[in-house]
């Protein structure tokens, strides 16, 4: 999902993972539910071009170790949230999705803009 985008950027999205399941709602319960929910994450999609990469990878890809090394953090709650919360995000070079709203705004990192929207798009 995050692969390049370093080890800040993947936890950032790990940490929207996080968040989501804190709060738990129409996005999933669980970090599996909350991961394969439709149309939320795009590594997940079996349309997705990308998919062939998460059902390809090895413990060989150092990106993919990392990612390892971070979920095991959020598992054992031990991943910090750079994020302030957020539960959404999307490449800001891409189109702007109907939710990013500047007063839902968190933080940039890399190429990722995550927003707190909230189960009712409400930011709460």
């Amino acid at each position: 999902e995050a692969r390049g985008e370093g080890r800040r950027g993947m936890q950032a999205v790990l940490n929207v993972i996080g968040n989501r399941v804190t709060h738990p709602g129409w996005w999933g319960r669980d970090i599996a539910g909350v991961c394969q929910a439709h149309a939320q994450f795009s590594c997940w999609d079996t349309k997705d071009l990308n998919r062939i990469k998460l059902l390809t990878v090895t413990d060989a890809d150092t990106q993919f170790r990392e990612a390892l090394d971070l979920a095991s953090c959020l598992l054992n709650s031990c991943l910090s949230d750079l994020t302030g919360g957020a539960d959404h995000y999307y490449d800001w070079r891409g189109q702007r999705p109907y939710w990013a709203q500047g007063r839902f705004y968190k933080c940039t990192i890399g190429h990722h803009a995550f927003y707190r929207v909230g189960l009712r798009g409400d930011g709460m």
